[in-house]
């Protein structure tokens, strides 16, 4: 079974994120109260180069499992701490296809845009964390594990313990690029 084992928020523009018992998503805009919140980019970085950009990251999503992985490599991380918004387990989120909908709770709905491109500010959290949030696959390309962003599709209450139902989009599935 696939669900929402933490949710977090914060209205600066900080790396982390502070846990809540719930937040509210609003289509078309993202976590009500987040910094990253609205139609436009609100990524400093990105509003820098184009400030009319489409925000495509709304909701930052990232496995669990990922923060399980890390553990034996001396990196603790908890929820939100990576700057997440909703904190999964029991979804492969990094195989989702590109416009894969992901029904969250009872009526948010948010469609996966990409995959989070780590930055430096990961090192700034915990040295040497951004290369351990990076591999590379078998055919030598460049695996990204920091999360998925999404957009916010549907209104909706998120909370620890909500149910995950996954909505594939229409073959042929497009891979997850960075956004």
């Amino acid at each position: 079974m696939s669900i929402v084992t933490a949710v977090s928020l914060r209205k600066g523009h900080h790396f982390s994120k502070t846990n809540s018992l719930s937040i509210r998503l609003l289509k078309g805009l993202g976590v009500d109260g987040d910094a990253h919140m609205g139609e436009t980019v609100k990524h400093r970085s990105r509003v820098a180069k184009d400030p009319t950009q489409p925000n495509l990251r709304q909701v930052h999503l990232i496995h669990e499992e990922l923060f399980d992985e890390l553990a034996p490599k001396n990196f603790i991380v908890r929820p939100g701490e990576m700057g997440e918004n909703v904190t999964t387990r029991g979804i492969n989120l990094l195989a989702l296809p590109a416009g894969t909908r992901l029904h969250l709770g009872e009526t948010a709905l948010v469609e996966v845009t990409g995959l989070r491109n780590p930055c430096i500010q990961i090192d700034r959290f915990q040295q040497g964390l951004m290369a351990a949030t990076l591999d590379k696959g078998a055919d030598g390309n460049l695996i990204r594990k920091a999360g998925v962003m999404s957009i916010v599709l549907a209104d909706g209450d998120v909370r620890p313990g909500d149910a995950v139902r996954v909505e594939l989009p229409a073959e042929p599935h497009r891979p997850l690029q960075p956004v």
